[in-house]
């Protein structure tokens, strides 16, 4: 494996499973020193001893938990080159706006949007300091279309992240600073899989929809992510960084 990211400190958020699991063990392996942030102390201690870096319990909704994360790993580790925040929910009392109560709503968007937020907040200034960096936030291909099995509070929530990701990419460019909004589709995770096994209608809806008849494996967004935390993507910023199987440009999918 190329060391692309050699002696780079990288905080993943949501680092104990799936995509961000995944991308952890692709940091590590081109040289990072990895910081493994997550809600959950077995998993995310689990993937900190997996990829030879470190765990730090956090709630990404709490601004106080958040700003110790970054500070920590800045004064522990030396800097903060690259901040993968990834941590998200998709609780299945998130659905039409029509039955989402407004408890829904709110922690979907504490989680997906306002953690992405605060990540940001604390991880630029170290950022700032050192002159370079690169922020990749997890939106989704569901900040660029709408569908019409709704999740309403992801759905927006999302969008928050892309939008956020832009303006953040334009203001931090001559700093030195990168900010790209990954937009995944349907990835193979847990929690997708939990998903649909309990709806296999709308398993079958999503996947109809996708022109390489397939979901994604992290391991394929996690290559995506790294991409963007390198220097091979210098000169990409404030970007939508699809990584779909070709949803947000198709009208019609192969037979």
């Amino acid at each position: 494996m190329v060391q692309r990211l050699q002696d780079r400190v990288a905080v993943v958020t949501g680092g104990g499973s799936g995509i961000g699991l995944a991308t952890a063990r692709r940091f590590a392996s081109e040289g990072a020193k990895v910081v493994i942030a997550d809600v959950d102390p077995t998993s995310g201690a689990a993937a900190a001893e997996e990829v030879g870096g470190t765990f730090v319990a956090v709630d990404v909704t709490s601004e106080e938990q958040v700003q110790a994360l970054f500070d920590s790993t800045a004064t522990d580790l030396g800097s903060v080159d690259i901040a993968f925040n990834n941590a998200g929910i998709s609780p299945p009392d998130d659905d039409s706006i029509l039955t989402t109560g407004l408890d829904a709503w709110r922690r979907v968007q504490e989680v997906n949007l306002t953690s992405v937020y605060l990540c940001c907040k604390y991880a630029i200034p170290h950022m700032q300091r050192a002159g370079k960096g690169s922020i990749i936030n997890t939106a989704s291909f569901v900040a660029v279309m709408g569908a019409a099995t709704s999740q309403i509070s992801y759905t927006a929530s999302k969008g928050g992240v892309l939008a956020m990701s832009r303006e953040l990419g334009v203001q931090f460019a001559r700093a030195g600073i990168r900010v790209n909004a990954l937009c995944p589709g349907p990835v193979n995770t847990p929690l997708l899989r939990e998903l649909f096994a309990k709806d296999p209608e709308r398993a079958a809806r999503r996947l109809i929809h996708v022109p390489m008849g397939r979901f994604a494996e992290p391991e394929e967004i996690a290559g995506a992510v790294a991409f963007l935390a390198s220097d091979d993507s210098s000169f990409i910023t404030a970007s939508q960084f699809l990584v779909d199987g070709g949803i947000a440009g198709a009208y019609v999918t192969p037979l």
